[in-house]
């Protein structure tokens, strides 16, 4: 009797059992629909007046609700983070500015701070075309959005320091209180360096308040260990970070102006 290993039958069963016939095909399992997004996922991806167009859109009363409600809440956070952020970018100066945007800017005490420790400013001389500058560059910009309580300005080296030489790029020159803290001359230079290695040397410089963390959100101050332990962690981790930097003491730079308070006139050792 010829048999049909296609079929479904207790017979077939049996010989697939002892190897008989070859095991039945299984038919692949339809996949399930993809669920529907919830509806704060939806408004997610839309800018506060996209959420106004789309209230004005929608006909059903308690829909219309949860969406203005929703853009409300998205229009207050956005302006607590404007207020809290005081700079968020890098900000492009020239030599008449130096003074004013950076020695006086550093000079500046944040409304509500206690402490009185000025702003922390990062003044960046670079160069376009150099690769480490470029890079370095990047870095700038991403360490200016990620703390908006420092400020970052950038020139370019040869006008701000005449005839700055190439080997000297990218520099560093950061401010507090209207002081040099620290410097960093041809940064890069020995070899390709992260952008971790740069926040890690402008924490301990103390031209990042690291207090407020990235995005400028002030951390809890509650006494909590764990809190404690963290802080000594990301200590170790910053000083593990900035060990064997090309880093200069602060004395080898020095920025004077005229009795008029001009920019024109600087004093560099290099």
């Amino acid at each position: 009797m010829a048999v049909n290993p296609n079929e479904d039958t207790e017979f077939n069963d049996a010989l697939r059992k002892y190897g008989i016939i070859p095991p039945k095909e299984t038919t692949p399992p339809t996949p399930s629909p993809p669920s529907s997004p919830k509806l704060h996922d939806v408004l997610d991806d839309l800018t506060p007046e996209e959420l106004k167009e789309l209230g004005e859109e929608i006909t059903d009363e308690d829909l219309d609700r949860d969406i203005d409600s929703y853009r409300r809440q998205r229009l207050a956070q956005e302006q607590l983070q404007q207020k809290r952020a005081r700079f968020g970018r890098v900000y492009p100066i020239g030599r008449d500015d130096y003074t004013r945007e950076v020695t006086e800017a550093s000079k500046i005490d944040e409304e509500g701070d206690e402490e009185e420790k000025g702003t922390g400013v990062i003044c960046f001389l670079y160069k376009d075309g150099i690769p480490r500058s470029d890079r370095t560059f990047g870095h700038i910009h991403a360490l200016a959005s990620r703390y908006p309580h420092s400020k970052f300005v950038s020139i370019v080296g040869n006008k701000c320091i005449a005839d700055l030489p190439d080997s000297r790029v990218p520099m560093l020159i950061v401010y507090r209180k209207g002081e040099i803290r620290n410097q960093l001359i041809a940064w890069g230079a020995d070899r390709e360096r992260q952008l971790e290695e740069l926040e890690a040397l402008l924490i301990l410089c103390g031209a990042l308040d690291i207090s407020r963390g990235p995005l400028g959100e002030r951390r809890a101050t509650d006494g909590d260990d764990s809190e404690e332990e963290d802080d000594d962690y990301t200590s170790s981790r910053m000083r593990s970070a900035a060990t064997s930097t090309n880093t200069r003491a602060p004395k080898n730079v020095r920025a004077q102006s005229k009795k008029d308070d001009s920019d024109s006139e600087f004093e560099f050792d290099m």
